[in-house]
């Protein structure tokens, strides 16, 4: 009988619900985080089962957790990565109390849900169910629960990697980033975007100074009509299209599986990259601008003008690479460029014995699934590692449908029991099979 076959599932998912519904009433909000709150929740389940397990203070309750269940050594470690924060809530505009761990209407409602304590809480049941079967490993099970990555990781995985870089020493990491859903690009079909990458993000603050004035005397070195012109030029930029190994492989089995009717190329993929953000925006370094602060009153021309920029490059670009270029068509050596949080993500091969066996799982519980190697076009800590040569994949076994996916990082945010079940019951057999 196999190790699967031994589990009683109906037992264990009972119990990783408990352990859910009570893991969403933990508020890691980030900012401020109390990521110790969650490492508390996570050491008190992890003493119960006899598992040793260290706590890494960054300073102000930014607490990381890293436990190990040990291998023979035969093969590398695999970790296990997730984070405890979650991003902020508005909750009045909730159906049911954010941190409440409420099951209703058949789904796990709560922040974090899907980003990405759900996912933790699979893991976590990995974990401990290997324990208590006392199954043999030929690798070292590392569960890394970490801290700040809604904010970049700065208390969290980037602060690990400064100081204990050794900790980061494993072959594979599985880590959000991907995705199951029922429908993709209109067409309803299970499918399971498994990242091999990621976008980076390159937070920036344009500044221009000017001469301030009276609002009736308008003049050429207005600071705000400098930064309108910068952002015009920003907008009319055609950036090209690129297509990755990756993405290439993504489009391909999409044309199989006739999702996609054109050539996985950049010249077959312009008209639906015109027609499509989604798609643009994994083709190509995006830029969005999110705020804007000038002035102080309606009649005086200001002396300062700001504005922020999300842009997110594709994977492999690094800043020092695109910098230039966005200087060379703002073209004004009076907009002052400045950094405020910038990181790149290199692109892992789907050609690993990881991906291999999330096929085969896959495949094994969802018969007719089609599995795609995926770009993440926002940013995880799988970053840092796939920077180190580790591979890092984004993978859930759960599947929802769109609109329960759109409520990642907004309102009444949810997971259907039967997608956390099943993502349960994937990520342990997807790590038995690379342990054993």
């Amino acid at each position: 009988m196999s190790t699967s076959m031994m589990v009683d599932w109906d037992a264990l998912h009972a119990e990783a619900l408990d352990v859910f519904q009570q893991y969403l009433q933990v508020d890691t909000s980030n900012p401020p985080g109390n990521e110790r709150r969650a490492c508390a929740f996570l050491g008190d389940i992890l003493d119960a089962e006899g598992i040793p397990y260290e706590l890494f203070d960054a300073g102000d309750d930014r607490v990381s957790l890293r436990a190990v269940l040990p291998g023979d050594g035969s093969k590398r470690p695999i970790m296990l990565l997730n984070h405890t924060d979650v991003v902020p809530v508005e909750g009045e505009y909730w159906q049911v109390e954010p941190f409440g761990g409420v099951v209703k209407d058949g789904y796990v409602w709560g922040r974090g849900a899907l980003d990405m304590k759900g996912i933790g809480v699979a893991q976590l049941m990995t974990f401990l169910a290997l324990k208590r079967l006392e199954v043999p490993l030929k690798r070292d099970i590392v569960f890394l629960a970490v801290a700040d990555e809604e904010a970049g990781g700065e208390y969290g995985i980037l602060w690990l990697e400064r100081h204990y870089p050794e900790l980061l020493d494993v072959e594979y990491v599985l880590n959000e980033g991907g995705s199951g859903t029922t429908e993709l690009f209109g067409v309803e079909c299970p499918v399971f975007n498994v990242a091999v990458t990621e976008k980076g993000p390159l937070w920036l603050r344009l500044l221009a100074e000017g001469r301030p004035g009276h609002g009736s005397r308008p003049h050429d070195d207005n600071c705000l009509d400098r930064l309108v012109r910068a952002l015009y030029r920003i907008q009319q930029w055609d950036r090209p299209l690129v297509v990755s190994p990756a993405l290439e492989e993504y489009f391909a089995r999409l044309r199989r599986a006739g999702i996609f009717t054109g050539e996985p190329t950049s010249e077959g993929l312009a008209k639906e990259a015109d027609e499509n953000t989604a798609i643009r925006a994994l083709l190509t370094n995006t830029i969005s601008t999110t705020t804007a602060r000038s002035g102080i009153k309606h009649n005086v021309i200001p002396a300062q003008a700001e504005v922020t920029l999300d842009c997110r490059l594709l994977p492999g670009v690094r800043p020092e690479d695109f910098l230039p270029q966005l200087e060379q068509v703002i073209d004004d050596p009076k907009v002052r460029v400045e950094r405020v949080f910038e990181g790149w993500s290199e692109e892992n091969s789907f050609d690993t014995e990881l991906f291999r066996t999330i096929e085969d799982v896959v495949h094994h519980h969802v018969e007719d699934a089609l599995v795609l190697p995926g770009v993440t076009v926002g940013f995880t800590d799988s970053r840092v590692f796939r920077n180190r040569d580790v591979v890092a994949y984004g993978f859930t076994g759960g599947i929802d449908q769109p609109e329960v996916l759109a409520t990642f990082h907004g309102h009444n945010e949810c997971v259907s029991l039967e997608s956390f079940r099943l993502n349960c019951e994937m990520v342990f057999d997807v790590v038995h099979r690379m342990v054993t």
